[in-house]
Formats: structure tokens, sequence, C-alpha cells
């Protein structure tokens, strides 16, 4: 019987994005790819070092462990690379030498594999290099560029906590729109003429519902286990505020969805509310709010709608 992807929350993960992968990078570039491929293969048995994500990717995989049956886990994490299958061995001992439970891989030589995301049924893929991000993006598919970002591996936390933008994230651009060519009142009469009805999808909204259908999970979990302490937490870090908050919550529980922080800022600096909140990943379209919280949190880059119509200089990781 065929393994079914459609039932639990598929990640897809470049290496670019769990890895640091810039000393490789850097051989390739000066070198070219033979001296790369032998590189590779002498240092076959050195672990990689980690990557922006690789604490989100590290947690989010833990929660495994809630599932009664260990055959049928929550949550899969699926490698899309774009090595050759031998160059790509080095990462995969990796993933052993880190204890990451991901078994499926895709390996394309010099090709980005963003085209199979759907026949994984993947909610987020994730990785540093731009292009991918961006054609993916265009295609509808859900997708964010690994910034540059500070990041910390506390081998004593075993929690995971997300931060997402809203609009443009969670939600389509709709409403960015209006703000673009209205201006702050016009958005805000906007949103308040059209409190009732929910906002349409953004490219991260199918993610933010099966980490949802997780949270649930363990609560239910925590019905039967009553020394278990919530590790998963989702936060709303946006920069509507009153009246415009309103029609955010009511989109959200359209989606039978509900944060366990929103944060509506009305300007105020994103980088001073997650150097506080300390997301293991935050999201954003807006290449302003990311180099703040780039600088306090690992964060990506959701390239989406009509605010990334401009080109925008944002820290870039080494794909």
């Amino acid at each position: 019987m065929a393994y079914d992807l459609e039932k639990r929350l598929v990640v897809g993960v470049a290496s670019s994005a769990v890895f640091d992968l810039s000393e490789s990078d850097s051989i390739f570039r000066r070198d070219g790819e033979e001296k790369y491929r032998n590189y590779q293969e002498e240092n076959l048995h050195n672990p990689l070092p980690m990557g922006i994500a690789f604490p989100f990717v590290k947690r989010l995989l833990s929660l495994n462990d809630l599932s009664l049956d260990k055959a049928n886990p929550l949550v899969e994490v699926v490698l899309l690379s774009r090595n050759d299958p031998d160059t790509g061995l080095r990462v995969m001992k990796t993933i052993s030498h880190y204890g990451l439970d991901i078994t499926r891989a895709i390996f394309m030589q010099g090709k980005s594999p963003y085209e199979y995301i759907p026949a994984f049924n993947i909610a987020l893929f994730l990785s540093a290099h731009k292009p991918d991000v961006d054609a993916a993006i265009n295609l509808g598919h859900p997708a964010g560029q690994v910034l540059d970002s500070t990041f910390q591996e506390d081998e004593k936390d075993n929690t995971l906590r997300i931060a997402f933008d809203f609009d443009g994230v969670l939600a389509g651009d709709e409403s960015e729109a209006v703000m673009q060519s209205s201006g702050l009142d016009g958005f805000h009469e906007h949103e308040t003429r059209n409190v009732m009805q929910p906002h349409n999808p953004g490219p991260l909204q199918k993610f933010l519902v099966e980490m949802s259908k997780i949270q649930k999970i363990e609560e239910e979990y925590k019905s039967t286990h009553p020394e278990y302490k919530n590790r998963l937490r989702i936060s709303i870090v946006t920069a509507r505020n009153a009246p415009s908050h309103e029609r955010a919550l009511r989109t959200l529980k359209s989606w039978n969805v509900m944060a366990n922080d929103a944060f509506f800022l009305g300007g105020v600096e994103k980088g001073k509310i997650l150097s506080v909140l300390k997301p293991h990943i935050f999201f954003d379209d807006q290449s302003g709010h990311l180099r703040s919280a780039s600088a306090v949190a690992p964060s990506v880059h959701i390239p989406f709608g009509i605010t990334n119509q401009q080109k925008v200089d944002l820290p870039k990781l080494t794909p």
C-alpha cells in the first residue's frame, strides 16, 4: 500500500535552509564542480554545521512523539536538493549525525525540485536560494527564503515557537493593496466595512491550519497525560492595529485556528517584539520588517503579493 502524505503535515527543505553550506558553496564558486565534488567526498563523514532553520526542523520533527502510531507520524520533512545523489550523500549523513528523522529526499543535479512540491503535498518549502523560492511562489506554491539571521540552538529547550506576519503570509494581499493605494485611513475603512468577510488564504495558510491541528492533538494528549506541558506556540506579529485587528481574528476563527499570541503593533518595530518572543522561525513578506527581525530571530521572506513587486534588498544566506 502506498505511503499516504495527505493526512500529515509535510515540509520540504533545501539543504541550504537546514545546514550551513557557506564553505561548500565558496569552493563551488571558486574552483568549480569537480573540486566541489572532491571536497564533498573528502569530507563525507564530517557533518555540516547547523543552519538557520535547523532548530525549527528539529523541533517540528520532535512533535511526532504525540502520534499514538509511530508508523503514522504527524510530520514529514522531505529534503529537496539541487545536488546530485553522490554529492548529496554528505547531506544525508549529516541528517543521520544529528538524528533528524528525514528519510525522503529528491536530488536533482543543478536543477531545483520545487515543481515536485504538490506531488509531496508540501505545505511549506524552505530554501536559501531566492530564485527557487520566487519561482515556487509564482507557481502558487507555499515557499519562503531563509535569510541570514541570528539563531541559537538550545538543546534543553523542546518548545517550538512559530511567528507569522498576517497579510501576504497567512492571508492574501487584497488589504495590503488597499493600503498601498488608499493609505492607512482607507485601509482601516476597508477592513471595518469587510469585517465579517474572511480574508482569502495566503501562501502559508495551509501550513498554519496543519500546525493548528497538531496543537489540538497536544490538547488531546494532555487530557490523558496531565503532566504534559504544551510545546507548540503560534504567534501572529502584524503591523495591523485597531480597528483592523478584528477582521484578522475573525479570519483565523473561520479557518478553525486560534493563535496563542497576537501582536497588533501599528508601526512598532517587529524586531523589538521578536527579541522578547524569541521564535524559532518568523515569516514575513516585507523587507523592512525582516531587516530588524533577522537580527534577533531566524527569519523567512515570503516573496508574495504587491509588496514584492519591487526589488528588495534582504540579508542573503549562501544557497
